[in-house]
């Protein structure tokens, strides 16, 4: 018998003070990256994508790997190589927090698209909105003092 594991996160990566510091033409290159870490966690990327000051991830993260270390492991290795690179020259680090939510490999498909359609939701979202929304959604509790 083998062991058979389904571990997926929707996770919401912002920058240091939410600094639009990741430029559109340069993304794909950030987005290429980080798929590379996660590949070589033994973790699957269903999708990333993201905007100036956040990113949007939806993987599958490995069970050996604790959450928070591949969260930082991600975070530590593109910070490096967004400042080695040049291609983010404002770039000034990511925040300290994370959004991790789990979801259901059933629900995979609406939250790649969701993920997908970043740029035009938010046209009409700011990020508070849509990090308020995913939290009421997962239902946890909101500490005000983070939301303006």
């Amino acid at each position: 018998m083998t062991s058979y594991r389904q571990l997926l996160y929707h996770l919401v990566i912002r920058t240091k003070e939410s600094r639009k510091t990741i430029p559109a033409e340069q993304a794909g290159h950030l987005y290429a990256y980080i798929g590379g870490i996660i590949k070589n966690k033994n973790s699957h990327l269903y999708r990333i994508n993201g905007i100036e000051d956040h990113l949007h991830i939806l993987t599958d993260i490995h069970p050996s790997l604790a959450l928070a270390d591949f969260i930082r492991d991600i975070k530590v290795s593109s910070t490096m190589w967004m400042k080695k690179s040049g291609l983010f020259p404002d770039f000034g680090g990511w925040s300290d927090k994370y959004g991790a939510f789990t979801c259901s490999y059933l629900d995979a498909g609406a939250i790649i698209e969701y993920i997908r359609s970043q740029q035009e939701h938010h046209r009409k979202v700011s990020f508070m909105e849509e990090y308020r929304s995913l939290l009421l959604e997962a239902g946890l509790e909101i500490d005000e003092r983070y939301f303006p």
